[in-house]
């Protein structure tokens, strides 16, 4: 199956579920990750804002309240990070929450760990995105470990990627913490 339709079935998918659900599943992954020895010695840790349905990382932020948390903003064709800051969220023409550009800018090379968004996801650490290549155009930038954050419906046994695509080096669902496995060359 190609990208476009392995994005649209697993949108379907995720934007199908209750809100109940993805509640529970939410609070699951962020359990999950807060118990996490990697993430609690973490000092600066990159989230995100759900947007679509997508699993809501906000309980994390009271449950490791010592991390400087940071979010993206989209600015142009890149991510440009901020810290986290809950009165002082903007909305995106995207829809989505985003932090202030006028908060203070944060380098990208002090960052432990990136929890990132995805539409899909598989062991291997293959991401499947929105297609805009914003994080593509990000992860190199940063020497941060690569979490992806999915639902387990949408961590699939193997997706189509390219050089470009950035993988990750773990992922986590409501239900699993996977070390990924490079694809063999």
């Amino acid at each position: 199956m190609d990208k476009d339709a392995l994005r649209r079935r697993c949108l379907q998918i995720r934007e199908s579920l209750p809100p109940e659900e993805v509640a529970a599943a939410s609070a699951a992954t962020c359990e999950r990750l807060a118990r996490w020895d990697l993430l609690r010695r973490a000092h600066t840790v990159m989230a995100y804002l759900a947007f679509r349905n997508e699993l809501d990382l906000g309980d994390l932020f009271a449950l490791l309240p010592s991390i400087c948390w940071v979010l993206p903003r989209i600015e142009g064709h890149r991510l440009v990070l901020h810290p986290y800051d809950p009165d002082r969220l903007v909305r995106h023409p995207f829809g989505m929450l985003e932090p202030d550009p006028e908060l203070p800018v944060v380098d990208p090379a002090l960052l432990d760990v990136v929890l990132v968004p995805g539409v899909a996801f598989d062991p291997r650490g293959g991401r499947l995105g929105f297609g805009g290549g914003f994080y593509d155009r990000f992860l190199p930038t940063t020497p941060a470990v690569r979490v992806g954050v999915t639902y387990d419906a949408c961590l699939l046994d193997a997706l189509p990627c390219t050089e470009k695509d950035q993988r990750m080096d773990w992922i986590v669902t409501p239900t699993r913490l996977i070390r990924c496995t490079p694809p063999s060359p």
